[in-house]
């Protein structure tokens, strides 16, 4: 698992940072990558990664500001004329799906996979797989917008081989039958069950991102332990008023956030084009005096997510 910031900056590009979009690569865990947000010239900054339009197989929309959806169009259409296929998801808020189907039929725009929207109307759980599950929770930014908890289940435990190795267990169908939890005998009468030997679980991971926002109780239920959160940090701490009449956060607020929820990795982003230079790190320093585990992010910054 790895995150990916395609666009982290606030309202309109700048030469620094272009608009907000995310990308959690899933390629190990689903041959996926999920998408967050998709500011105008995604698909452009896309060209400067790894990423595979065709391995978008899921799109999570924070709010219908244009910041957060004019690339879009672009990138669906683009997808399919790059060998995508598959079936794209697009979670969001109501009035998501009129808005890609009328911009894809202005401009006469067809595509050669299907999309199934997920316009959201309760929060709580909104998808669920073998592997993950993914909640919402409506945010405070003037306009319906919302954060995303993304759980992944755990993985279950390893078969422990050496130990089994010692026992006189062949490589081959036997150690299938173990990892499966069955009982096997050797040719020396010797019974073996198969989950003595199997490790214990591991905890999967858990994702916060979240739209724009100002600081709401409703962050806590999808911060809560997690092991990343990705928050938006307008403004600078001591900007609390401006920042609470634009329905955005400052970076005390995301930082408080992560502190109580008693999260791993904190990473700021849609910063305002007013921060450049020494500015930016006097925001990660801000952060960092209530949450040490802090960073203000940059466009095309990529980060493993480890397993605990």
């Amino acid at each position: 698992m790895e995150i990916q910031f395609l666009g982290t900056g606030a309202g309109v590009p700048s030469k620094m940072r272009n608009v907000s979009s995310i990308a959690l690569k899933l390629l190990d865990e689903l041959n996926e990558v999920w998408m967050f947000d998709c500011g105008e010239a995604t698909q452009q900054q896309i060209l400067e990664t790894t990423i595979r339009p065709r391995k978008v197989k899921k799109i999570f929309i924070s709010h219908l500001h244009g910041d957060h959806i004019f690339g879009l169009p672009g990138f669906l259409s683009s997808r399919s004329f790059q060998g995508g296929e598959d079936e794209v998801m697009v979670f969001g808020p109501k009035g998501i799906k009129l808005f890609i189907e009328t911009s894809l039929k202005v401009s006469q725009s067809k595509l050669s996979y299907p999309i199934k929207y997920v316009e959201i109307e309760e929060t709580g759980l909104i998808f669920e797989n073998k592997k993950f599950k993914v909640y919402t929770e409506k945010l405070d930014h003037g306009i319906t917008s919302y954060g995303y908890r993304v759980v992944e289940k755990d993985l279950p435990g390893e078969l422990q081989a050496d130990k089994l190795r010692e026992l006189g267990v062949p490589n081959g169908p036997l150690f299938g039958k173990l990892k499966r939890g069955e009982t096997i005998q050797l040719e020396n009468g010797l019974e073996i069950n198969g989950k003595d030997y199997i490790s214990n679980p591991v905890k999967g991971r858990i994702v916060a991102i979240f739209g724009d926002t100002r600081a709401t109780p409703s962050e806590k239920i999808l911060a809560q332990d997690a092991d990343v959160i990705v928050h938006e940090s307008t403004f600078e701490a001591g900007e609390g008023r401006m920042a609470r009449r634009y329905f955005h956060s400052t970076t005390h607020d995301a930082a408080r956030l992560a502190k109580s929820c008693h999260a791993k990795q904190l990473y700021l982003t849609h910063i305002s084009s007013r921060y450049v230079g020494n500015s930016l790190k006097m925001l990660e320093a801000e952060a960092r005096e209530i949450f040490p585990n802090s960073k203000v992010v940059k466009d095309f910054d990529n980060f493993v997510i480890p397993l605990k």
